[in-house]
């Protein structure tokens, strides 16, 4: 099996990755900010929160790539099985992350989701032979501590449920997805051939469902939607290329910067008060994600 090249040392490569990853987050934290800003106006079927992201991705493809031999290869969603898996379990896990906020609350399912961090580093380290180096660790312990204190996951007082184990299935798609974009770059996959596979995939696993449970909307939560897997597809388009540079613990660790964002939105945008706890969070979460990040090239 082909295994990605190590990241170079370039200062310059490096810093792109990091960039592209930032830009992501980014991305990801206004999506979901508009997906909750979606939720006072209306109620809005998961399914079909989650077709509109793929559609819009494909058409996001479509729009920036050309289809051919050095860009996006469709042939090959259904050729390689890798993409196939990628593709399956990376929709799979966009429904589930939707799932478990509507079930656990955005707190306790942004917590338990982001624990993808630590087992995608892990699992690198096997499948990849990635280094799991000592700053990294640390970074990771910070920055999931500061996102307990952000998201109060430990406030709620309530068991291990069903929906706990959907959110923990939910990481460990994620860890698998990270690793296999790592894989896929190194058989010389492309970024949108790559994140066509989830945007193909993903359709076909949530359309049947999305239109079964049809129900009209209003042109403002329609353009509601539309932006937000706008938003998305471009953050998902960036990390997907931001890890040819990026080894999986320190991009993913990255990606911690989302849920303080959309925590900083919510104080922004929806009029919410941070607490010492929570300010506390912030800071462990910002340095733990930045840390890797200063390594010495």
């Amino acid at each position: 099996m082909a295994q990605p090249s190590p990241v170079h040392s370039l200062p310059s490569v490096h810093a792109r990755g990091v960039r592209l990853m930032v830009l992501s987050a980014l991305c990801f934290t206004v999506n979901a900010l508009i997906i909750r800003a979606l939720g006072t106006l209306q109620a809005v079927d998961v399914w079909l929160l989650a077709s509109v992201r793929f559609v819009v991705g494909l058409g996001l493809i479509l729009a920036v790539y050309r289809v051919g031999p050095e860009s996006f290869q469709p042939r090959h969603l259904y050729r390689h099985r890798r993409l196939v898996f990628r593709g399956l379990i990376g929709g799979l896990g966009v429904y589930s992350y939707y799932l478990t906020v509507v079930h656990l609350g955005a707190g306790r399912a942004t917590f338990i989701n982001n624990t993808y961090v630590a087992m995608g580093a892990a699992l690198a380290v096997v499948m990849l032979g990635e280094r799991f180096r000592p700053a990294l660790a640390f970074g990771g312990g910070l920055a999931l501590a500061g996102l307990a204190l952000v998201t109060h996951v430990f406030r709620t007082g309530s068991g291990f449920g069903l929906y706990d184990g959907i959110a923990i299935g939910s990481a460990m798609a994620s860890a698998y997805v990270i690793v296999t974009i790592r894989q896929l770059h190194a058989e010389g996959e492309h970024t949108s051939t790559i994140f066509g596979a989830q945007c193909a995939y993903g359709l076909l696993l949530c359309s049947g469902p999305a239109l079964a449970s049809w129900a009209p909307h209003s042109l403002l939560a329609w353009s509601l939607m539309l932006v937000g897997a706008l938003c998305a597809g471009s953050g998902q388009i960036f990390m997907t290329q931001a890890f040819r540079d990026l080894p999986v613990g320190e991009g993913s660790l990255l990606q911690m910067l989302v849920p303080l964002g959309i925590a900083i939105g919510g104080a922004v945008f929806f009029r919410e008060h941070f607490s010492a706890n929570e300010l506390m969070g912030a800071a462990l979460i910002l340095g733990g994600s930045a840390l890797p990040a200063w390594r010495r090239t």
